[in-house]
C-alpha cells in the first residue's frame, strides 16, 4: 500500500509494509548501487551477455554472480536457477524488463541473462541483495 503525504511542500511518498513503514528514497538505495555498480562492471570486469553464454560460463565454473530480469521465459529462468545452484553462484533478479537491463549494459538489444565472470571491484557482489550464494 502507498500513502502519499505533504511535507515541506512536496509529496512523500510512503510504502506501507507489514512492519514498519518505508519512504520511497530508503528503497531506492539498493537499486541505484547496482546500477552504479553494473556501470563500473562494464567498463573494467569480464562479462557475458545472454541465456546460452551464461550457460557457457557457469559448465565451466567461472561465473560469480547471474542477474535475471523479471520477463525472463520460466524455462529458462528454472534452468539458470538450476545450474547456479549446482555452480553455488548468487543469482540476482533485475527489477526491469530485458531491453532496460540491455541500456545498463550499453546495448541496444534485450539482454535476458547477465554473467559477471570477474567483477572488476570485489565489493559489487557482495553489496547485490537477493544473493542466493558465492562461490568460494
Amino acid at each position: 500500500m502507498v500513502e502519499v503525504r505533504q511535507e515541506a511542500g512536496r509529496p512523500v511518498k510512503k510504502f506501507m509494509t507489514g512492519r514498519k513503514t518505508v519512504d520511497a528514497k530508503e528503497t531506492k538505495k539498493p537499486l541505484e548501487s547496482i546500477y552504479s555498480g553494473l556501470q563500473v562492471i562494464m567498463k573494467s570486469g569480464m562479462y557475458v551477455l545472454g541465456y546460452k553464454q551464461t550457460l557457457k560460463m557457469m559448465r565451466h565454473g567461472k561465473v560469480k554472480l547471474i542477474i535475471l530480469v523479471n520477463n525472463c521465459p520460466a524455462l529458462r529462468k528454472s534452468e539458470i536457477d538450476y545450474y547456479a545452484m549446482l555452480a553455488q553462484t548468487g543469482v540476482h533478479q533485475y527489477s526491469g524488463n530485458t531491453t532496460e537491463l540491455g541500456l545498463e549494459c550499453g546495448k541496444y538489444c534485450g539482454v535476458c541473462s547477465l554473467a559477471i565472470i570477474d567483477p572488476g571491484d570485489p565489493d559489487i557482489i557482495r553489496s547485490m541483495p537477493g544473493q542466493t550464494g558465492e562461490k568460494s
